[in-house]
């Protein structure tokens, strides 16, 4: 999962701690608090790996008290691990922090009130904690996997509750998922808007190459037999730098709302932990757009208006002091036709070449996916026999000489639902997923050159998704992303995207921005990794 955000006004994460949150998908800097961590085997040798991120980053922000209370209100998990600690290291936390870790852990929208399961918890888990020294040991696992140790059973469920597995390949348990995510899942601060996962995005999420049945998890109550609890994975091959992962990716975590007291979400996380170590999967890649213990990497949101009237109708894009409806209508608008030259939708029968650029474009990268053949074909095709609407749309760049593939990049449709408004009840949404280009590889390196071809294509993608009747086109600060964002009239977004990695100890990632929160081509190169 991804947390959506508006322009100068997000949409995130539903109150409580009970989270709706991405435990280790799809969907960067030196992250909010981000800490290092120290050797998990006794006597080895402390091997000290530097950020990818610059210096500029880490530099103390030197918070006085009263700014120091107020990141803590934006925070109340940490506050209250805070209220713990000795006055000693309290201070010394104020000292040290950086002025990434500030702009990453505080939004302007007080978005990080809303904690995922609590700090205590995560205290008990296999991830980094926020006092650990700024200083790392080599990347590798947290704790050993020992598959002969873990339980055979789930643990037991709360009275009045029991553990299911939930059928996707049937219509009606796929829509009792749909259902419960339409209700209860990701929802803005001032419940304007919330995601709208329908069957076929969640067909084409869930049911990946690889996928299994018992990794999508449901909490049905025992007598009315309703579903009031999600939690799901799928296989993924990670890289992290040089070193190779066997991982799952954790997405949809949700919780009805009247039951965010009964403390499930620890359960359900405990629990697809527990499927997946059973298989051998001992770690995984999840995202959040609240502070938890303790990110690798953080992106930020940024929007691109590609209908900007409805938006402002909706109440996602403001109208700015001095300007006019026409004046931003005008801003935005776009020609009706693509620019480049051998432009044309992706076909099966470009998966191979497709595979290999991807492959190669992705190694430039810290964090990725390591794709197969089957997966390029399972998230850029749209295959109706399979998934009925169309949720990814992806187009090539062919030579019309040599018949290669120089380009390609691609967008998913993932709906909005505008709760405040009277005039539309959806937010066409499109997000930029995966792209890669020949121009990458220039010998030498020629960034202009690259940056060049990224806006024209990102422009011709903006032509065909306003063909599509989409309303906007959301992009993070990862992969080259920064190099077209504000070329391209990107507005920044106040939401963020946290990555995280379970039981594995990474030197933070950067993930396209720098001190000040803004894009910078100087701390790209880390987070190839688009979760949804």
């Amino acid at each position: 999962m991804t947390q959506e955000s508006k322009d100068e006004g997000a949409t995130g994460l539903p109150a409580s701690e009970e989270q709706s949150t991405t435990v280790t998908n799809k969907g960067a800097s030196a992250s909010a608090f981000q800490t290092a961590t120290k050797s998990v085997e006794k006597g080895k040798s402390s091997k000290t790996v530097k950020s990818d991120d610059g210096d500029d980053a880490k530099k103390p922000a030197n918070l006085t008290p009263d700014q120091f209370n107020r990141l803590l209100s934006l925070n109340p998990a940490l506050k209250k691990e805070v209220e713990s600690m000795e006055p000693a290291k309290v201070q010394d936390m104020m000292k040290t922090l950086s002025l990434a870790d500030v702009l990453a852990g505080a939004s302007v929208s007080a978005k990080n009130k809303k904690d995922m399961a609590s700090y205590k918890f995560w205290q008990t888990q296999p991830v980094p904690s926020f006092d650990e020294a700024k200083s790392i040991i080599e990347d590798g696992p947290m704790q050993e996997a020992d598959i002969d140790k873990v339980p055979k059973e789930p643990r037991q469920m709360y009275p009045g509750f029991e553990w299911v597995v939930m059928d996707l390949t049937n219509s009606d348990e796929l829509n009792e998922v749909y259902e419960l995510l339409s209700n209860h899942y990701v929802e803005d601060d001032e419940a304007m808007f919330r995601f709208n996962y329908s069957p076929s995005f969640l067909t084409w999420a869930l049911k990946a190459p690889g996928w299994r049945k018992d990794w999508h998890i449901g909490v049905r109550a025992s007598k009315s037999r309703k579903l009031v609890a999600f939690i799901s994975a799928i296989p993924v091959e990670l890289r992290v730098r040089k070193n190779l992962l066997k991982s799952s990716e954790v997405n949809f975590l949700c919780v009805h709302k009247k039951l965010r007291d009964k403390r499930l979400t620890p359960v359900l996380i405990a629990e697809i932990t527990r499927r997946c170590n059973l298989v051998g999967v001992f770690q995984a890649i999840y995202t959040a757009g609240v502070l938890l213990p303790t990110p690798v990497s953080t992106c930020r949101y940024f929007h691109r208006s590609l209908n900007w009237e409805k938006l402002y109708e909706v109440g996602f894009s403001p109208l700015p002091p001095g300007s006019t409806k026409q004046r931003q209508i005008l801003k935005f608008k776009l020609p009706t036709t693509t620019a480049t030259h051998g432009l044309r939708p992706m076909t099966k029968k470009d998966v191979p070449a497709v595979l290999d650029l991807l492959k190669r474009y992705l190694e430039r990268f810290a964090l990725a996916q390591v794709f197969t053949k089957e997966e390029v074909e399972h998230w850029l095709l749209h295959d109706p026999k399979r998934i009925p609407e169309q949720v990814v749309w992806s187009y090539v760049v062919e030579d019309p000489s040599t018949h290669k593939i120089s380009d390609f990049f691609s967008f998913y449709r993932l709906e909005s639902a505008a709760l405040a408004s009277k005039k539309h009840q959806m937010v066409r949404a499109a997000y930029l997923f995966y792209y890669a280009t020949e121009t990458a590889f220039s010998s030498p390196h020629d960034k202009g050159a690259l940056k060049k071809r990224l806006n024209e294509l990102v422009k011709d993608a903006m032509i065909l998704a306003k063909k599509e009747n989409f309303d906007v086109l959301n992009a993070l600060t990862l992969l080259d992303n920064p190099l077209f964002l504000e070329e391209q009239k990107f507005g920044a977004g106040d939401g963020q995207l946290h990555f995280y990695l379970y039981n594995y100890r990474a030197a933070p990632i950067p993930g396209g921005m720098n001190a000040k929160n803004q894009p910078d081509e100087k701390h790209m190169g880390g987070v190839g990794i688009v979760m949804l």
